[in-house]
């Protein structure tokens, strides 16, 4: 009996097939895009040669093929069930104005039957169906027919299933042929197949035929030189021919589950369980992500692995794992690709130091809303019975300090707490909303969003105001600020440029109120009663009759509107990346959280 086919021996089988075929083989573009700011990963084999679908010449030809490391987050919230994954393999090749659906096929067919094993008879094909745009791809059923593939076994599908593009408004664009095939169970009926819907079939395989370019006007006109652009998932296929279900049960995660039960002591922290699969799965991505050189932040890319290993780190906990971990499972990741990805040994210790610095920097938020959990619950009447946490309090523990609800809850129940899990999920669906609407609005009151990262650099510009103040002097005031989710603006009246020392000096008091930790606070009051308390505010012919008036701890007294945190430590560094005049006796500093 012949071993399973492994992703190794799938990869090579793929490529050398292609070479044989003319194709050259190219090296796996990095996970963030070169060029194309647009996006935040690669997301697909075809994403780095968009220039060359566009017609540019690629220097390897125009026969190509690779495997290609790509990611995409929509699914993130998703990955712990036994299927979804951020980071994947793409195998994929691709004419560049060469040949077209007669040799492409081809080339399909002869792979799936004469390396992968599969009869004809156990292969259905999907083509596009037709509309108002394009007519019906009968010349792609037809090829397919002519190598075998039954009649009962080709089914036309409309555009939401066979059709590729535009990637924006205008562009290339085209049908596709997708390639099924069969899960070891019985139909759900006489018409099982890939429209059904029941599961049986799984996608293995595309082919996309860009043969228009679509207009401005909306017109889809046959280009000269069309192209084919394909893409098999080596996880997917790799766990077909294995005969499992999910890739999570293939040797790609093997190693991986091994030493998160090592590092444990869990036995039960394997494929089966939702806890390990995201630990593993995030950490794996995260490895690749840092290896092409993305460091954990607040923003863009850096964002994205940031929320990737704080979630792991979240749901290590779950499985007793307390200790420092996410370099040794990094050490197994690299272990595994690092022959495919050469670049993983390459950065290996940038890769160790970055997690070890972010797993660091998360224990000590953790540590953060502990405390802030226990001075919550230490404030109820000891004997008072049912005592609930209200839904919005254990929203503010997950948005601050990146407490998930199971986290709470289970706080809670040690001390003889519940949490209100209805409130939460309403808080949390507000929070969204809120975000998407202020995504889409103008700037307001010099904020672009209210989101957690918009709200931590807003609360961080009443320290730095503060802290201007303090260095500089008592007359210095806020001439304006302009904030979004990656950075703060903050223009002030001061007549000279501050030297290096001043704005060293600014940034560490900053950061001293940070650690603190100082709670934020508010109340209402009218504008005369906030002066009266030595409030600074901006702008104030803008403030109606009741004002709200922000304190942070005993440092700063502000009126302002909102929105902030509720306490400083969990905002991170404090770094000041320019000091530059804005206008006359107004200065502007830009700056982040770290």
């Amino acid at each position: 009996m012949s071993k399973p086919m492994t992703a190794a021996v799938l990869r090579r089988k793929y490529i050398d097939f292609f070479k044989r075929h003319g194709h050259a083989e190219i090296k796996s573009a990095p996970l963030v895009p070169e060029n194309d700011p647009t996006c935040l990963f690669t997301t697909a084999g075809m994403h780095p040669l968009v220039p060359f679908l566009l017609g540019e010449k690629h220097p390897a030809g125009q026969r190509l093929t690779n495997v290609q490391k790509c990611l995409r987050t929509g699914d993130i919230d998703e990955v712990g069930d036994p299927f979804h994954l951020t980071f994947f393999e793409m195998l994929g090749n691709w004419s560049l104005g060469d040949y077209f659906k007669a040799e492409a096929i081809a080339m399909s067919y002869e792979f799936l039957t004469a390396e992968l094993g599969f009869r004809p008879e156990q292969i259905k094909i999907t083509c596009f169906a037709g509309d108002e745009n394009a007519p019906r791809d009968t010349e792609a059923a037809d090829y397919w027919r002519q190598h075998g593939i039954p009649e009962k076994n080709i089914y036309f599908l409309g555009k939401e299933d066979n059709w590729w593009g535009p990637a924006g408004q205008t562009g290339p664009c085209g049908p596709d042929t997708e390639m099924f095939v069969p899960l070891d169970r019985p139909d759900c009926g006489p018409d099982c197949g890939p429209a059904c819907g029941c599961g049986k079939w799984v996608e293995i395989w595309n082919d996309v035929f860009m043969q228009y370019n679509k207009t401005a006007d909306g017109k889809y006109v046959p280009l000269a030189k069309p192209n084919v652009d394909t893409g098999m998932g080596v996880e997917r296929v790799t766990a077909f021919m294995q005969g499992v279900r999910s890739a999570y049960e293939t040797e790609l995660f093997q190693g991986i589950f091994a030493k998160i039960m090592e590092l444990s002591g869990n036995p039960e922290a394997n494929y089966t369980s939702r806890s390990a699969r995201i630990v593993a799965e995030h950490l794996r991505a995260s490895t690749f992500l840092i290896g092409d050189g993305v460091k954990p932040s607040n923003v863009d890319q850096g964002y994205v692995l940031r929320r990737l290993i704080r979630r792991a780190i979240r749901e290590a906990r779950k499985l007793g794992l307390t200790e420092m971990f996410t370099s040794k499972i990094a050490e197994v990741v690299i272990a595994e690709y690092g022959d495919v990805y050469p670049e993983l040994r390459q950065n290996e210790d940038f890769i160790h130091n970055e997690l070890r610095r972010e797993e660091e920097q998360f224990g000590k938020t953790l540590e953060n809303g502990t405390r802030e959990f226990n001075k919550l619950v230490d404030k109820f009447p000891p004997h008072l019975e049912n005592k609930v946490i209200s839904g919005r309090k254990a929203f503010n523990l997950y948005e601050t300090y990146g407490f998930p609800l199971e986290l709470t809850q289970e706080m809670a129940a040690e001390r003889g707490f519940t949490v209100d899990a209805n409130g939460f999920q309403e808080a949390y669906v507000k929070h969204q909303e809120l975000s998407r609407a202020g995504a889409e609005q103008k700037f307001k009151g010099g904020l672009a969003d209210q989101s957690e990262r918009t709200a931590a650099l807003h609360t961080a510009t009443h320290l730095l105001h503060q802290a201007l103040r303090t260095v500089l002097n008592e007359d210095v005031a806020q001439a304006g600020s302009n904030i979004t989710a990656e950075r703060l603006r903050f223009d002030f009246t001061y007549g000279d440029k501050m030297t290096p020392e001043q704005i060293a000096q600014v940034e560490e008091l900053v950061n001293a109120q940070i650690s603190r930790d100082l709670l934020v606070t508010h109340e209402e009051m009218t504008l005369d009663e906030a002066k009266k308390r030595g409030a600074i505010g901006l702008f104030e012919s803008k403030y109606g009759e009741l004002v709200k008036l922000y304190t942070i701890g005993d440092f700063s007294m502000e009126i302002c509107g909102g929105p902030h945190v509720p306490r400083t430590g969990a905002m991170g560094r404090f770094r000041i990346l320019k000091e530059e005049s804005s206008s006359r006796g107004v200065r502007r500093i830009k700056a982040i959280l770290e």
